[in-house]
This record gives structure tokens, C-alpha cells and sequence, in this order.
């Protein structure tokens, strides 16, 4: 089996020191907050060039809390795009607000700062450009936009930790960022994990106060806040894996270029990349085929497991059919749906797996007429 994600051989690499990191925590028995998620949020923090890194127990969470901490709330708008995954629309609703959708760029599937531009009425109240796949939206149109609109900005980072735009760091541009460890993120926990990172102190001073019942000190509670606090045993094991992410990143981007060497000659359309993009940090190399669910079922027969990222826009998804959404209404993102198959990606892909993910492509496009 060719592992759509091999966590399994990843734990294998890392298994001394996530085990005893685990052991600790368990010996130490601090199991909610604690020394491992402050020690953490510190070295996130300096990983994405932020001054703040709270820890919390999910991306969608993170989305969430760091929208209602930029004042996003009930007859707000907050601007989205129609091609990415549900969660980054569903923050938008926790709030009590409504999510905008927007086309994307047809070359990169992400956000088009465009079509965003002409989205904003005067409900609009912040916009949440998705780094899609790992590679950066384009961060200071979105910037500019927003600067001249006096609109706020949360980066939905959840699959693009350490990717760059013109030599900065997704994270480092908006009011707040979103990061996901959902465990094939290519920093991955064991279970749930969230972080959001900021420059500003109120921002973070919010987010650590709304993720502990806004309480502070203890029983003594300044506002309706949540639960939503990062695991301890997640945040240890994220700390032995933020030590390797560096390495795995560039893995990955090996894989990523020997997949695009070895498709070039077929009948498929590669990933692009967009030409400030200094690191794209390839959670998922989506490429675009005719007859993809077919394609799939045939490399299924071969044992190569694969994704669809993602099947239907959330436009036309059942969840927010009360928006009206129709066929027709972000055509690029439709046009998407359809033929995006992800290919396996990991740092673990050998050559030979790519050769033999490759080969099942090519046997299968000489069977179409």
C-alpha cells in the first residue's frame, strides 16, 4: 500500500523521543496548559516570526477565536473563498457571522484578490485568505485591499506551516494567523490541535482569556468563553516534531518537483506555483485530470491511496444552502471540483513511490481514448 500520508513510518523515525515526551507529561502529570503548551506556544512562536502563540484545541477553533478577537460578529461579513476546505467557512458562522464567498485564481486555486475586492459591502467586516495546499495566497494585494478598506485580515495557515510569500512567512502578515495539527498537517499532533499566532497583544491577551472560560484567575470569569485549550500530551509531541519540520518540508518539496518532472509528459495538469511564492510547503500536490473519480478507482485497484481536496464548494454544500448559492456563481471553483485528485505526499515518499505512483497515472491515461 502506498500510504496517502504515512504516519506510520513517521512515528517509527520519531518514536524514542515521542515516547519519552509522552512519559514526561504523564510522570509530570500537568495535563491541561502546563509547561509543555507554554514552552510550545514559545517555540512556535519564533518558527512563524510572531510575537504571540496561543495554543488551542483546534484549527477550526483557532479560526474561530481569532475572528471574534478581531471584533468579527452576528451582521458581520467576512470574506472567504468557495475552494477550500468547510471548516474555514464554519468559523465564520461560530461567530454569529456570514461567510462571503469568493472565486480563486484558476492557476493556484487560491483566493482572487480581485473578485475579493469586489465582494465587500458594508457588512464586511474581515477577509480570510487560505493558503492553499501550502502555498501562500497573495498576501499584499490582500493586505492593500484590506488597508484601504479598513478591513481585518486572519490567514487561514492550517496547511501551510513555514511557507513564505516574497521571502515572508505566512502568519506574519494579517491581524492573526490559523494553524491546524490535525495529524496529517505536515506538523501533525496525535489528535486535535490549533494555534493562532499574532502580533498584537490585545489579540493574544483575548485568545488566551476566551480559550479557558474567560477565566482569569481561576473561577473568576470576565466573559463567556470556551473550552478550547491545547492538549498537554499534543503539545509535547508537537515539540519533538516542530524539531524536524524543517527537514520534512524540504522532503517534501523534492517529492513535489519529481512528480512534476516525471507528469510533465502526460495528459494532466500540474500544481502552479505563483512566481512570489519563495516556499510553498506542499501539504498536498493536487493535480487536475479528466475522469478523476475513475483515475482514483483505478489506482485504488493498484493499492495507491489518494484525496479529493475538495469534491464540492461550500457554496453548494447542504450546510449553507440557506445562502442561496447556485451553479454558476464562482465558475473557476466549480471548474475545480471536478478533476483535482491529490496524489500521495509525505517526506517519506521514496523515489520508487513516486516512480510507481507515476507509472499507475500513465497506465491509466493510456487506457482513455
Amino acid at each position: 500500500m502506498i500510504r496517502f500520508v504515512d504516519l506510520k513510518t513517521q512515528y517509527q523515525e520519531l518514536k524514542p523521543e515521542v515516547d519519552a515526551a509522552i512519559a514526561q507529561v504523564l510522570d509530570d502529570t500537568s495535563f491541561i496548559l502546563g509547561e509543555n503548551v507554554s514552552l510550545f506556544e514559545d517555540e512556535f512562536a519564533d518558527f512563524a516570526g510572531s510575537k504571540h502563540a496561543v495554543g488551542v484545541n483546534s484549527g477550526t477553533d483557532a479560526l474561530a477565536l481569532a475572528l471574534e478577537a478581531v471584533g468579527v460578529g452576528p451582521g458581520d461579513e467576512v470574506i472567504v473563498p468557495a475552494n477550500t476546505f468547510i471548516a474555514t467557512a464554519l468559523a465564520v458562522s461560530m461567530c454569529g457571522a456570514t461567510p462571503r464567498f469568493v472565486d480563486v485564481r484558476p492557476d493556484t486555486g487560491n483566493i482572487d484578490p480581485d473578485k475579493a475586492a469586489k465582494a465587500v459591502n458594508g457588512q464586511t467586516k474581515a477577509i480570510v485568505p487560505v493558503h492553499l495546499f501550502g502555498q501562500p495566497a497573495e498576501m499584499p494585494a490582500i493586505m492593500a485591499l484590506a488597508g484601504q478598506l479598513g478591513l481585518k485580515v486572519v490567514e487561514d495557515a492550517c496547511q501551510a506551516h513555514g511557507a513564505e510569500f516574497d521571502g515572508r512567512g505566512v502568519g506574519t502578515f494579517g491581524d492573526a494567523a490559523c494553524y491546524s495539527f490535525y495529524p496529517g498537517k505536515n506538523l501533525g499532533a496525535y489528535g486535535d490541535g490549533g494555534m493562532v499566532t499574532t502580533q498584537s497583544d490585545e489579540v493574544a491577551d483575548f485568545l488566551r482569556l476566551a480559550r479557558d472560560f474567560g477565566q482569569r484567575p481561576k473561577n473568576r470569569h470576565s466573559m463567556k468563553g470556551r473550552n478550547s485549550r491545547l492538549d498537554a500530551i499534543q503539545a509535547a509531541v508537537l515539540r519533538v516534531k516542530l524539531r524536524h519540520l524543517a527537514k520534512w518540508n524540504a522532503a517534501r518539496a523534492d517529492v513535489a518537483d519529481a512528480y512534476c518532472e516525471r507528469l510533465a509528459h502526460l495528459a494532466v495538469v500540474l500544481p502552479q506555483t505563483h512566481a512570489s511564492v519563495t516556499r510553498h510547503v506542499w501539504h498536498l500536490f493536487v493535480i487536475q485530470v479528466d475522469r478523476r473519480d475513475e483515475l482514483a478507482s483505478f489506482l485504488r485497484e493498484r493499492d495507491i491511496q489518494t484525496g479529493v481536496h475538495y469534491p464540492v464548494p461550500i457554496h453548494l454544500q447542504s450546510a449553507y444552502a440557506d445562502l442561496g448559492g447556485r451553479a454558476g456563481d464562482f465558475p473557476v471553483a466549480e471548474s475545480l471540483a471536478p478533476r483535482i485528485v491529490s496524489l500521495p505526499m509525505h517526506p517519506h515518499m521514496t523515489p520508487a513511490l513516486v516512480d510507481e505512483v507515476v507509472q499507475g497515472v500513465e497506465a491509466f491515461l493510456s487506457t482513455c481514448p
